[in-house]
């Protein structure tokens, strides 16, 4: 596991619990498909609003495992809604130097944006700007479930000792190796709950929840969230290190 930088004032790694689409649609008296769309301004905000704000890494919950109990017409928006991202944003992405990576698992995905999102993380991956990463059908213990598989695997196939296994050693086989934990993680829409994301990764993260709607998300409340986190004694386990 990556080990977290002592009293860092600045977050290397914001992820985001994207949260609201629907209540800000049902405020409008709109249906929720026009939330979701309207989240998609939102995700061009925050992408613009990270590098200028110094964040090196950005992890937005895009969909979780569990959104696939949804109805199967919100569903079929928000894979609609993908597909249109992806088109559309892609080319500009690179242009700005973006390196985009996906992580959750791809097997149930539609064969037609799993073949995008590998498109995508191949066209981008030499970029040197922010690393936007999306977690598509991802959930926290199904990540850490695969991971103890493979593991499990690897020590049955003799390429690893069990002793040998240790943070560093399954942090590896998580989606989310070679990336830093998040320093920062946003949920907005006032609810105060992880939702089974990053649940390994976010250890010794700072949690920040927000009122705002994700629709109205933007630089601003990117800005004021990493505020709040600037004020946070980060101690790890340590005693404080302010007076």
């Amino acid at each position: 596991m990556n080990e977290p930088e002592i009293n860092s004032s600045k977050p290397l790694h914001v992820a985001i619990i994207m949260d609201g689409n629907g209540r800000w649609a049902k405020a409008r008296g709109l249906p929720r498909p026009m939330g979701h769309r309207a989240g998609i301004e939102a995700v061009r905000r925050t992408i613009t609003a990270a590098p200028e704000l110094n964040v090196g890494h950005l992890t937005l919950y895009s969909f979780s495992s569990e959104n696939w109990r949804r109805p199967a017409e919100e569903i079929g928006e928000l894979m609609g809604l993908l597909r249109f991202y992806l088109r559309s944003e892609l080319a500009a992405l690179h242009k700005a130097q973006v390196r985009v990576r996906i992580i959750g698992e791809r097997k149930k995905l539609p064969t037609d944006i799993v073949e995008m999102i590998d498109h995508a993380e191949d066209l981008t991956q030499d970029n040197r700007g922010l690393v936007l990463t999306l977690a598509l059908n991802y959930g926290g213990r199904q990540e850490i479930t695969l991971a103890a598989r493979g593991l499990a695997k690897a020590v049955e196939r003799g390429q690893l000792q069990a002793d040998a296994i240790d943070d560093h050693v399954l942090q590896s086989f998580l989606f989310t190796g070679g990336m830093p934990d998040p320093d920062l993680v946003v949920r907005t829409s006032g609810e105060k709950r992880i939702s089974n994301f990053l649940l390994w990764q976010s250890a010794y993260a700072e949690f920040v929840f927000m009122d705002v709607l994700w629709p109205d998300f933007g630089a601003a409340h990117l800005a004021e969230a990493i505020e709040e986190y600037r004020k946070r004694d980060r101690r790890y386990g340590a005693t404080a290190s302010k007076a």
